[in-house]
């Protein structure tokens, strides 16, 4: 088990607050707010560990490097804004999804992207 540090302590409250998926730096940018010191390897090293632990998980946003959320969180899609490359959460799913497959085809499971511009950076 890992100690429970200060650098650790913020990082966790990063994820319970920002409530969306983030990517390593925007974890650190957040969380040097509370331990300004905090580097990109804490960052990373403590990413590894609640991975481990299934606090948090990794979510793949198509051609970037993973982001990570908490684990917790239920069946759900996620929004990516182009102009600012935040994720976020998108509540709800597409009805019987099934039938997008082919005749036949048996579906395992699904993830469903968006694309486009989020509330802030449309009004821009």
């Amino acid at each position: 088990m890992e100690r429970n540090t200060r650098q650790r302590g913020a990082i966790r409250r990063v994820f319970g607050a920002l409530h969306r998926p983030l990517s390593p730096a925007e974890v650190l940018c957040a969380a040097q707010e509370e331990v300004p010191a905090m580097g990109i390897a804490t960052v990373y090293r403590t990413i590894k560990s609640l991975l481990d632990e299934g606090e948090i998980k990794s979510i793949d946003v198509p051609g970037e490097a993973p982001r990570y959320e908490v684990a917790h969180l239920g069946h759900h899609h996620h929004f990516h804004c182009r102009a600012c490359d935040k994720v976020f959460e998108v509540e709800g799913c597409p009805a019987d999804i099934q039938k997008l497959a082919p005749a036949g085809f048996a579906t395992e499971g699904h993830e469903v992207m968006l694309f486009g511009r989020c509330v802030s950076c449309k009004a821009a």
